[in-house]
């Protein structure tokens, strides 16, 4: 909103040095000085607060057998993911432009999960039932979101002529199309029921892989994080004609506002570190978890580049496969044997590590150096054609 004030200050009145507003790269640093700020000072307030209420976090008894011990983590303050919400969702709307289609979607999409996030939070922590917002509920809320996400991306005008196409990695020149019922069905848009599930299924999946490894601390939140920073360049190509022409990339008129969200959303992550970091005096809880994954899974399929998930977020997408392989291979063992085994020490994987003696602040910071590196990958593939 302060984006279109000043923007109508520079037209009428042309003071001079306004027109740098008009740069998505300028917004996008004054978005992330601005997400930075919320989070380092109201941050603070909003921590004494969630303490003073005593909205603290209750750690599940398994994470306290063995060789992991949570008890000292019992009754920090959780629903942290406020911070992030009220940094990420206020300095994009003070720098982006809210017209546009992709920035408002993005922030409804962040919004919306954070909204489900809060009430299961809210449930659990002030409520006091660990049980939290039923499965059900909570699924609903995903594949609600994807629905919207997905029938915008595919409905409205501005993505007509490329609603059901995506980047398909290491292609030259080739782009792959969704919309495979049209050499069966010619002449009948049917396209959307093949994108739309897929949509729904990149969102429900990432917010689901935020919140499984919300588990450390600082680990969610740096590697998505550093995740987001690969999501500025990626905004930024996609909505730069001369980049994307360089790269051979679609070209999405309007996506460079994305930019800004995207650094706003780095920035959050960063700045909420500066309280979440080892040794936490805040946890994000599902309010912070199931938006954050909202808006990186949201992102993806805006420029294009959902395909590219399991690298740039190999974390995410190695801790969900984990529980995965964990709980069919216990349920698989069980069934035949009477007793179920286990492929790893606990999962997600983090907790693998941290039972094998590996101390919660290492594991962190090599899973951030591996989105690091997985993130730069993402990026070089664009050349690898």
């Amino acid at each position: 909103m302060l984006y279109y004030l000043i923007e109508y200050l520079e037209k009428v009145y042309q003071p001079p040095g306004f027109q740098i507003i008009q740069f998505q790269t300028v917004r996008a640093g004054l978005a992330a000085i601005t997400s930075l700020a919320i989070s380092l000072f109201i941050g603070r307030t909003i921590i004494r607060w969630l303490a003073k209420k005593q909205i603290g976090e209750r750690v599940r008894d398994g994470i306290t057998a063995g060789a992991i011990d949570h008890s000292h983590k019992s009754g920090t303050p959780t629903m942290g993911g406020l911070i992030i919400l009220l940094s990420v969702l206020g300095s994009t709307l003070l720098w982006g432009a809210i017209a546009e289609v992709y920035v408002w979607l993005i922030l409804l999409a962040t919004a919306w999960m954070g909204a489900f996030g809060f009430v299961d939070d809210y449930i659990k922590v002030v409520k006091r039932n660990k049980s939290g917002l039923p499965a059900r509920i909570k699924l609903t809320g995903q594949i609600s979101l994807g629905l919207i996400v997905g029938s915008v991306l595919y409905f409205h005008p501005q993505f007509s002529d490329i609603h059901t196409l995506t980047y398909l990695p290491f292609v030259k020149d080739e782009t792959l199309d969704y919309d495979f019922l049209q050499y069966v069905f010619t002449g009948i848009d049917l396209g959307w029921m093949i994108y739309i599930p897929i949509v729904i299924f990149v969102v429900t999946a990432l917010s689901n892989a935020v919140n499984l490894t919300d588990g450390l601390d600082g680990l969610a939140a740096g590697v998505t994080g550093i995740v987001a920073v690969g999501l500025m360049a990626f905004c930024y190509i996609a909505g730069n004609a001369v980049f994307s022409e360089f790269l051979n990339e679609m070209m999405l008129p309007g996506a460079g506002e994305l930019t800004v969200f995207a650094s706003a959303l780095a920035a959050s992550c960063f700045g909420f570190l500066w309280y979440n970091g080892y040794p936490a005096t805040v946890f994000m809880g599902d309010t912070g978890a199931l938006s954050l994954g909202a808006a990186v899974g949201t992102l993806t399929l805006m420029v294009r580049k959902e395909l590219l998930l399991p690298v740039l977020c190999a974390v995410f997408f190695w801790e969900s496969i984990s529980v995965i392989v964990q709980t069919t291979w216990f349920r698989y063992t069980r069934k035949k044997t009477g007793t179920g085994r286990r492929v790893f020490r606990m999962a997600p994987i983090h907790h693998h590590y941290e039972a094998g003696g590996t101390h919660e602040n290492k594991i962190v910071v090599r899973f951030w150096i591996i989105t690091a590196i997985t993130v730069i990958a993402a990026l070089l593939v664009l050349r690898i054609r």
